[in-house]
């Protein structure tokens, strides 16, 4: 890959992803330089459709369907910086065998931001993010290669889906406010009588709590069940992976501080806090190596399921994964 189209890429992680940009310093450089412009490739797609006074949806649906000829290699890059980093994923894509399904359920879930903003049920939520957050995770397994890629793929799915949900969990606020869209499922607020009037509003009362609680509880699921595939990664990727995951999952710790108010705020990790994190979570890897064992000392995910949540009230029992 050209060094211009990854410095252009590195930056609009560096940017718009600082979470991320830090645990992907920390892979090797054969996988970061790829991280850099997948990163790039589904930020760029995403901004397309998560414009608060942005183009017209059927403007917005042309845009993506020129992405998604560009990404599949059927379509010249623009002369421009998202040029450059479709560019950079076409040769990505070539080099490392990327599944055109892959992109286009990404795709899909895209065009799905345009013209749907409610989920109805949890399992409504994941078709989405079988696109937005599944096929990302499939196409970093496939970058990094592991030797037991079978074993890792149900456990990277996961780990994606965690991801995205703690981003959902944060961002209810910004999600309403800016884009008209609520990512809780829709019977999880019915069930605790909460309304979207209320989340316009801002009111945080008990019921929102216990919407809260029983979405933190369905996360942390992912984050145990995503874990357990780290050691299928290879070597040198593993610390950058579960660095992430400590990262992400911390947002958790922040969401349970604040007495699950995100209505008023958008809860931020400090970059002291992620330095911090960075460092306890070297010092736990460095002396056991045991990606699982480090994650639950460190992270804000329990190692079991709190005994005052059941699975009755979160609504499911073990995550059922797809493809």
């Amino acid at each position: 890959m050209k060094s211009d189209n990854i410095t252009t890429s590195k930056s609009i992680q560096r940017q718009t992803g600082r979470t991320f940009h830090l645990a992907t310093r920390l892979l090797p450089k054969r996988i970061r330089h790829p991280t850099y412009v997948m990163y790039a490739f589904f930020r760029v797609a995403d901004e397309i459709v998560d414009q608060p006074d942005g183009p017209p949806p059927a403007v917005q649906h042309d845009r993506l369907e020129e992405f998604r000829e560009m990404a599949l290699g059927n379509r010249e890059p623009e002369d421009s910086d998202d040029g450059a980093v479709m560019a950079a994923f076409q040769e990505l894509a070539a080099e490392h065998d990327i599944s055109d399904d892959e992109i286009n359920v990404f795709i899909d879930a895209m065009e799905m931001d345009i013209a749907q903003a409610r989920y109805d049920s949890f399992e409504d939520l994941r078709e989405y993010m079988r696109g937005s957050a599944v096929a990302v995770g499939n196409m970093m397994t496939t970058v990094m290669d592991p030797d037991q890629a079978e074993e890792a793929r149900p456990h990277a799915a996961a780990l994606a889906e965690a991801f995205q949900l703690s981003n959902f969990l944060r961002d209810v606020r910004e999600d309403i406010h800016d884009y008209g869209r609520v990512y809780l499922p829709q019977e999880t607020l019915d069930r605790h009588g909460v309304t979207e009037e209320q989340l316009a509003d801002a009111e945080v009362d008990e019921s929102f709590r216990a919407v809260m609680q029983e979405e933190l509880a369905r996360t942390d699921d992912l984050y145990r069940e995503g874990v357990v595939g780290i050691r299928y990664l290879p070597e040198d990727c593993q610390f950058g992976v579960l660095l992430a995951a400590v990262l992400y999952a911390e947002h958790h710790r922040l969401i349970r501080s604040r007495g699950y108010d995100v209505l008023t705020e958008t809860p931020e990790l400090t970059r002291r806090r992620r330095l911090w994190l960075l460092v306890r979570t070297w010092w736990h890897w460095r002396r056991n190596g045991d990606p699982e064992a480090t994650f639950y000392a460190v992270s804000a995910v329990s190692e079991r399921r709190p005994s005052t949540v059941s699975a009755e009230v979160t609504g499911h029992g073990q995550p059922a994964w797809r493809g």
